[in-house]
């Protein structure tokens, strides 16, 4: 639908000629077309509007919640010390928390290596009888692989007794 204004002038009147043209263009050739007809009158839809306060009763309804709402969650909420206090108790519960474990893990890390140390030593100790075991080894198939070597000792004379009585001193050799 088409809008012309009823008080503009230019606007033709019901049974005037209007004179329409129309350009065609291919390639090479151009026409105009020329054509004459009465003039086109069309209708107008005229709307009315009527004033009404309802949108603005609504409006404010809307408000007035909102501003209910506002209040609402400003003065239901709890004493913000208390949260704090508990914010800071639960901080310093998990810290407690932390350094526990903490600890346990240290604790744990030194179980551990003591249990290597102890393992080591283990370890050095059945190697060191091992060495013992085999040096003794050595030594008796090392005197097995030998020629035995004879030693003779001359003999001594006894000694011969002295006369008279004995004398026995806690200092002097016994012979």
């Amino acid at each position: 639908m088409t809008y012309t204004d009823p008080l503009d002038p230019r606007r033709p009147v019901p049974g005037d000629p209007v004179v329409t043209e129309t350009v065609v263009t291919r390639p090479g050739v151009t026409e105009t077309v020329t054509t004459t007809g009465p003039a086109v009158t069309e209708t107008v839809e005229t709307v009315v509007v009527r004033e009404s306060n309802t949108g603005w009763w609504i409006a404010g309804i809307l408000g007035g919640l909102v501003l209910l709402a506002v209040l609402w969650i400003l003065f239901a909420r709890g004493a913000e010390p208390e949260t704090d206090a508990a914010l800071l108790e639960a901080q310093m519960d998990a810290a407690t928390a932390q350094a526990q474990a903490e600890q346990a893990l240290i604790a744990g890390q030194v179980a551990g290596a003591q249990a290597s140390i102890d393992m080591a030593r283990a370890d050095a100790a059945r190697a060191q009888a091992d060495a013992s075991r085999a040096a003794a080894e050595a030594r008796a198939a090392e005197a097995r692989a030998q020629t035995p070597v004879v030693i003779e000792t001359p003999s001594a004379p006894s000694p011969t007794p002295t006369p008279g009585p004995a004398v026995v001193s806690p200092t002097a050799p016994q012979g």
